[in-house]
């Protein structure tokens, strides 16, 4: 740990203490919160459990979108969208012309907590499942510095003391490299967190896991509680290792198919080929990454860019359309939909598209490969998916009645334990 505990950095518009002790966050991909909750109930993870009565445990909102980078990247800057950028996992780029993945670092548009807590003389440790978001996440660390290490499970094998701050990363966390669509991609990540706050001990560590289990197995199934029953005994090595430990999720999960198991879902790109005339509009799915097995790149959020030169009178015609359409909780205009869920403009479309519980979207179904889907469809990405837990492992006086977001996580673990508790 440094000396630093006087020192209160200022990162996009809020203030932050310095820790006294390591402060631990995870991100918990997909963790609709019946399913700590569940697993708790059923005495399979018995130190949340604790911490649930003993600590503090609160509902919060996740940003709308909700899919994984828009929420990782507010956790880690503090701000919704519009501050930091990055507005989707995909957005189409108007003035190149092309469907871009938003996991490349230049899209980020402001200064992570770490690189600013890093900068002032932090160490700090950032482990993702899922090497998409590594990169956005690593912004600003030097990690010539020794003082800063971030990996992704899923790349483990290929980091190294330049690049990432620590090589032989394998053999460093005592596990072989996992596949990418197993709960076992999760476990490296905690695995290296229990090692990181043992031999690095960071003032600021982040863990943000996959949401491969959660997207295949409800609440309390036997699959869901046996993923749960191990990540409960890191949080329980992590608790027992002196940390402020703070935990919350990216966004809920919900079921998103009919009553035979098939996806419930509506091409929205085949919507508007014949609406507006084939291929004047386009579709953009926001969740669409390269990871889409485990949910055939279908959510419950699009965005969709109308034919240049379109009259206003019949942009409006066609959002009420949309109105109408089953399935579809809301259509908004761009400022609309920007405005209610703070959203940077330049990274969405004309209109935006929210399911309801049960609805996802696609493009055209001739588009999306579902043969990985070997279980009903789960999936997010609208307000069905907004609340999220959030845990701590310690008292904190953040007012009942003030609202929580998950991007208030630092605020609340920096801000909100008492240093005398925390001691």
């Amino acid at each position: 740990m440094s000396t630093l505990q006087d020192t209160v950095l200022s990162i996009n518009g809020r203030d932050y203490r310095f820790p006294a002790e390591p402060v631990v966050v995870i991100c918990l991909d997909g963790s609709e919160p019946a399913y700590i909750e569940e697993a708790a109930k059923a005495g399979y993870a018995p130190h949340l459990a604790k911490l649930l009565r003993t600590g503090t445990s609160r509902i919060a909102q996740c940003v709308i979108p909700s899919f994984t980078n828009p929420n990782n990247l507010s956790i880690v800057t503090g701000r919704p969208p519009k501050v930091h950028g990055i507005a989707g996992n995909y957005f189409y780029d108007r003035a190149s012309g092309e469907e871009v993945m938003m996991n490349d670092a230049r899209f980020l548009r402001a200064p992570t907590i770490f690189a600013t807590f890093h900068d002032a003389g932090a160490k700090v440790a950032v482990v993702t499942a899922k090497d998409k978001l590594r990169t956005l996440l690593g912004k600003g660390l030097d990690f010539t510095s020794g003082r800063a290490i971030a990996f992704s499970a899923e790349k483990a094998n290929e980091a190294t003391r330049a690049q990432n701050g620590l090589g032989d990363v394998l053999a460093y966390v005592g596990k072989p490299l996992p596949d990418v669509y197993s709960a076992d991609l999760s476990e490296f990540v905690f695995a290296a967190g229990v090692k990181l706050l043992d031999t690095f001990r960071p003032d600021l560590m982040y863990l943000s896991t996959t949401d491969y289990v959660q997207h295949k197995a409800a609440p309390g199934s036997p699959k869901a509680n046996e993923f749960y029953a191990m990540f409960d005994r890191y949080v329980g090595a992590l608790d027992a290792a002196g940390c402020v430990l703070a935990i919350t999720a990216d966004h809920g999960m919900n079921g998103k198919h009919r009553a035979d198991g098939a996806p419930d879902v509506l091409y929205l790109q085949d919507l508007f080929d014949e609406w507006t005339g084939k291929g004047r509009s386009r579709v953009i799915l926001p969740i669409t990454d390269p990871y889409v097995a485990h949910h055939g790149a279908l959510g419950s959020f699009a965005t969709v860019y109308l034919p240049e030169g379109l009259a206003a009178a019949e942009a409006a015609a066609l959002l009420e359309r949309l109105r109408q359409t089953e399935g579809i909780q809301l259509a908004l205009t761009s400022a609309e939909a920007c405005e209610r869920f703070e959203l940077p403009p330049d990274r969405i479309g004309d209109v935006v598209v929210v399911g309801t519980r049960a609805k996802v979207f696609g493009t055209s179904a001739a588009r999306h490969d579902l043969s990985g889907l070997t279980e009903p469809l789960r999936s997010h990405g609208g307000l069905t998916e907004e609340n999220v837990p959030l845990i701590v492992n310690r008292k904190t006086d953040w007012p009942a009645d003030r609202a929580l977001r998950n991007f208030d996580i630092f605020d609340v673990a920096l801000n909100h334990v008492s240093q005398s508790a925390a001691a």
